[in-house]
């Protein structure tokens, strides 16, 4: 009676209010030891239930903080470093969510399956929505033409579980990323949706963000408010690093964004976030210790109707107005994780500039606090296909600080700076409206509510930019060109 009367509280807190508390758990995966063959179950189990000692304890207090949801990382329970065989002990077969099962009051309704009664525990003691990444395994026959040759599908999924326990999502990952040869991905991509009372809400996993399925079928076909996204991200700047993709990527599709980050200094993977479509309401970023750390935050629940929700951008609108200009004579080409851009270096504190590659000229005005002469910054176009790790087409436009004052080294990962800008305003010509807004500062820090895109497709210093600038850059994916 206690449990029910406390999800019924829940629930009608979260029924009488337009906003919910969210949260995101960075989670410092413990691993197993390394090997080529399968460990024994009881040992995958054992290792398995070290890192939920741990996700459990962040789920109670997230619940104790009010969150009414929490996500936790892409392999947050058993690692990454896997053959085909070396996973299979740490699978465990999830049905359809359809059965209509609570594994924590029915436990062997589908044969073991401890790591789903445990979650589904968290779930249900915690009277929160769990949301976590496992493996699922499915048995497949000859008569199946895909069936690989062990006569088995293994997935990287997620799932979440509702405030009673009961198994609510499954979502299998579609794209995977190139080092994932222990899973496969489904037929077909999954659009995977619940309804909460507190908004609609989509899952993906990953590297799933940077393609057309199912990321933006979630958002511009199923209308969802708000995006889960357990992650294993490996940061890569100037663009890719996890705070300010996922911020930008939460800010261009207009939706609430929960981003949980595996945390693993070694392999650059840190980042969580809670994102709003105005920005940031929440991060973390850190490189420096090895422990996990817990976010909440409040979002709206239905982002769309909120008086603060981006109003719809022409991203070409300003650009397209702009004469275009003569090639200049400090135009040269640099490469940016593995794209060639064509740049032109900023050589006075304050002017306008464009630079162009193939259909997309990059528009920039700006003016500097102080030109320093042991900074160089660039402004960047790039226009192409993507073939590294995944082929993809992108467009960018980037105001960026070289990594020293030779030129060569302009695009080379750069954390910090010196250069504060009294303003600046950055333009493309675009051909996609899928474009995502980024700006970053010293020592990898978003400046939530210090920009802001115009209605003319123009990003924006809102006010005087308050900390030396990183990157400020127009990141769109021409999905359309896949």
């Amino acid at each position: 009676l206690l449990h029910a009367g406390l999800f019924a509280l829940t629930v009608l807190q979260a029924l009488a209010s337009d906003t919910f508390i969210a949260a995101v758990y960075e989670h410092a995966v413990i691993l197993p030891d390394p090997t080529d063959g399968p460990v024994s179950p009881s040992d995958a189990l054992a290792l398995m239930n070290k890192n939920m000692d741990v996700l459990e304890k962040a789920i109670q207090e997230a619940a104790q903080q009010g969150a009414h949801i929490i996500v936790t990382p892409e392999d947050g329970i058993y690692g990454w470093k896997f053959t085909r065989e070396s996973i299979y002990p740490y699978l465990e077969d999830i049905p359809d969510p359809v059965v209509n099962w609570t594994p924590c009051t029915d436990p062997s309704r589908f044969g073991p399956a401890p790591v789903q009664e445990r979650l589904s525990c968290m779930a249900r003691n915690n009277s929160i929505y769990v949301v976590a990444n496992i493996g699922d395994k499915k048995l497949c026959n000859s008569s199946d033409p895909g069936c690989p040759s062990d006569g088995r599908y293994q997935y990287n999924t997620d799932v979440v579980f509702d405030p009673e326990g009961k198994l609510l999502a499954r979502y299998h990952k579609y794209n995977l990323f190139m080092v994932e040869t222990q899973f496969n991905y489904p037929k077909e991509p999954e659009a995977i949706t619940f309804e909460t009372p507190f908004g609609k809400f989509g899952i993906f996993t990953c590297f799933d963000i940077l393609f057309h399925d199912p990321a933006v079928v979630l958002v511009s076909k199923m209308q969802v408010d708000t995006v889960l996204f357990p992650t294993a991200w490996m940061n890569v700047l100037p663009f890719l690093t996890a705070v300010e993709f996922h911020s930008a990527w939460a800010m261009g599709m207009g939706v609430n964004f929960l981003a949980a980050n595996t945390h693993n200094t070694n392999l650059a993977m840190t980042g969580s976030g809670i994102y709003a479509p105005d920005g940031a309401r929440t991060y973390s970023y850190n490189m420096k210790t090895e422990d996990g750390h817990l976010l909440v935050a409040e979002l709206d629940a239905h982002p769309r109707l909120s008086l603060a929700f981006p109003p719809a951008v022409s991203w070409s609108s300003y650009a397209l107005s702009v004469e275009r200009f003569s090639q200049n004579d400090h135009e040269f080409t640099g490469i940016i994780f593995h794209d060639q851009f064509t740049f032109t270096d900023l050589t006075k504190p304050e002017g306008n500039l464009a630079v162009c590659q193939k259909d997309l000229c990059c528009h920039l005005s700006y003016k500097m606090a102080g030109k320093r002469d042991d900074e160089v910054y660039v402004l960047g176009s790039f226009d192409g296909l993507h073939v590294v790790e995944g082929q993809y087409y992108l467009q960018i436009c980037t105001l960026l600080k070289c990594k020293s004052t030779d030129l060569d080294t302009c695009g080379q990962p750069v954390e910090t700076a010196q250069t504060k800008f009294e303003m600046f305003s950055l333009s493309g010509t675009f051909g996609t409206n899928y474009v995502f807004p980024e700006v970053l500062y010293s020592g990898v820090q978003l400046a939530p509510g210090e920009f802001e895109v115009l209605n003319d497709g123009r990003l924006i210093s809102k006010t005087k930019p308050t900390k030396p600038v990183v990157t400020v850059t127009l990141f769109g994916r021409w999905y359309e060109k896949d």
